[in-house]
């Protein structure tokens, strides 16, 4: 059992201004969470003994799937790691032996999922893959941490769910800043109509990479290309088609569009409080070259909200005059709520406002709450534990992720669409040129068929 956790006022105060001073969050937000924090941990079961921890696989063993999975093994334990790329396979076995012990590698996610000893996956595959190992997992009943977007299409997205939910496992969405303070702290101010009425949130997301024509060369003997490329179109091999470069082709990604877009656009959508957008409209404003990366690397798209509120994304470079905050490759990246009483800007690195007082005021305690996470990956593994939903259910995830791809076909098909949030369907003009978006053709045999 928990011991009862006591703390004098004073040192909680110098605790909590401390926390604010270095963290830029106002004092009374700090309060409210530090003491949330230890009324949590006064009143919480009894955590897992060290013979309690679950047993992870990794499936995609790049540097994110490496990244999450040492942040996965705070609370469990690897067990085997899977990659088509044998040097990826090898050097996350190599990072995760532990006391001798050396995960089990695999080429083959299916092999490893008929493990009893396995409980939870780490996903963090290229988009196009994601699906289908989100439902293989889902089948053989694990736990999924699945990285961001979703899926790679909109029709994608109901498969997971349904089978999520049948097969009752838990999916966290690895969408990592709901579990931020400053963005749950600016959602939270802006449903609480802080800044009056919300007319407008501009997502600003850093431009994308434009290259090519690529030479074709040779496929490591140790990497297996044809799985690699699954559900898409055969192609031929270039080192810069895959890996940390698949996100600049729309056979595998959406280019800024779901990359960074991917997390902001949750954000966007929490504050807006609503499942989707109803209009879209986008244009491509840098193209790509000639027989080079296919997602366009600058882009601009505007979205309507069944609220009136409209949602701005567009990429940003150094020399660009919109944003406020320059990130590490100096580039704007974040996003700006504007109200008929001032805006509120955020990222990961800050959160700022028209007037200070805005943020300096507290919220009154009957204000509109937003559900709690201060550690992505362990609300994933107290969900597993518990079996509710965690911060980014599937279906939090999926509606994310589908204004992504609304953008998406809004610059492919270059129109201006109307689109039904409940039915999930375009209507009006364009719409079945559009609605052949939805989903994608998926190349044998690595279609729905794969996981038997």
């Amino acid at each position: 059992m928990h011991k009862p956790f006591h703390i004098s006022r004073r040192i909680f105060l110098a605790r909590c201004t401390a926390t604010a001073a270095a963290t830029g969050l106002p004092l009374w937000f700090v309060q409210t969470q530090l003491a949330t924090a230890a009324d949590a941990v006064t009143n919480a079961p009894a955590q897992p003994g060290p013979n309690d921890r679950p047993g992870i696989a990794l499936i995609g063993c790049g540097g994110m799937g490496q990244g999450d999975a040492e942040n996965a093994s705070r609370f469990g334990d690897i067990l085997a790691v899977c990659d088509v790329d044998q040097r990826h396979v090898d050097a996350a076995a190599q990072r995760f032996t532990k006391n001798g012990r050396t995960p089990a590698k695999y080429g083959d996610f299916r092999k490893l999922l008929e493990r009893d000893d396995i409980h939870a996956i780490v996903q963090a595959t290229p988009d196009h893959w994601h699906t289908l190992i989100n439902l293989a997992a889902a089948k053989a009943k694990k736990d999924v941490y699945g990285e961001k977007p979703l899926t790679l299409t909109i029709d994608e997205g109901r498969h997971v769910i349904k089978a999520v939910r049948e097969n009752k496992i838990v999916f966290q969405t690895g969408t990592q800043q709901r579990s931020s303070k400053r963005f749950r702290l600016a959602c939270e101010l802006v449903r609480n109509g802080r800044i009056g009425t919300l007319k407008q949130v501009n997502v600003f997301v850093p431009a994308g990479i434009r290259g090519g024509p690529f030479k074709k060369v040779s496929v490591p003997a140790e990497f297996n290309y044809d799985f690699w490329l699954g559900q898409a179109p055969a192609a031929e091999y270039f080192t810069e088609r895959c890996h940390t470069t698949f996100r600049w082709w729309f056979d595998y990604s959406g280019g800024p569009v779901t990359d960074w877009g991917a997390h902001h656009n949750d954000i966007a959508r929490w504050g807006i409080g609503l499942d989707g957008p109803v209009a879209v409209e986008a244009k491509v404003v840098t193209p790509p070259l000639p027989n080079g990366y296919t997602t366009p690397s600058e882009f601009e798209a505007t979205l309507i909200w069944a609220n009136g509120v409209q949602q701005v994304v567009k990429t940003t470079t150094a020399d660009s005059p919109f944003g406020q905050v320059l990130d590490e490759n100096g580039q704007r990246n974040g996003v700006k709520f504007i109200g008929t009483d001032g805006w509120i800007w955020v990222n990961r690195d800050e959160i700022t406002a028209s007037d200070k007082q805005l943020l300096l005021t507290p919220l009154p305690d009957n204000a509109v709450k937003l559900e709690v996470s201060n550690d992505h990956m362990g609300n994933f593994f107290d969900c597993v534990r518990s079996r509710h939903d965690p911060i980014a259910s599937v279906e939090g995830g999926h509606r994310s992720a589908c204004i992504g791809h609304l953008i998406i076909i809004a610059l492919r098909t270059g129109r201006k669409l109307a689109w039904n949030p409940e039915k999930e369907i375009f209507t009006g003009d364009g719409a079945a040129e559009a609605n052949v978006h939805l989903a994608r053709k998926m190349r044998a045999p690595y279609d729905y068929s794969f996981m038997g």
